[in-house]
């Protein structure tokens, strides 16, 4: 079980794009995970946003950096950015990753690099 929540106890459908960077020392890195349209802002849905949380068998990811983008004024997606401390935080994520992958159908793409 891998799943990703905007709400506790309320899983979001969507699968988002998610762009990962680390640093030259490999001692920090960010995930930042991009919704387009997501089941969260149906209008349908009253729950309150209260951040991103990465839940599988291990336990909990969770960041508070959850910006809304809006057209037209109504929030069409959402935009969250993980930040990862240290070389532990960055394999817990990998290991969420992987799962949530597989459990998704999805595949790792990794951008050329400039040198």
């Amino acid at each position: 079980m891998a799943e990703i929540q905007f709400s506790k106890g309320i899983s979001e459908t969507t699968i988002p794009q998610i762009r990962l960077t680390r640093s030259r020392s490999g001692q920090s890195g960010t995930a930042t995970f991009y919704f387009d349209s997501p089941t969260v802002l149906d209008q349908n849905r009253k729950e309150e946003i209260t951040g991103l949380y990465l839940i599988d068998e291990e336990g909990e990811l969770l960041t508070r950096e959850v910006k809304g983008k809006f057209i037209n004024g109504r929030a069409q997606a959402i935009e969250a950015i993980l930040v990862l401390n240290s070389p532990q935080e960055w394999d817990r994520f990998i290991r969420f990753i992987e799962r949530y992958s597989q459990e998704n159908g999805l595949a790792f793409t990794q951008s050329e690099s400039e040198t």
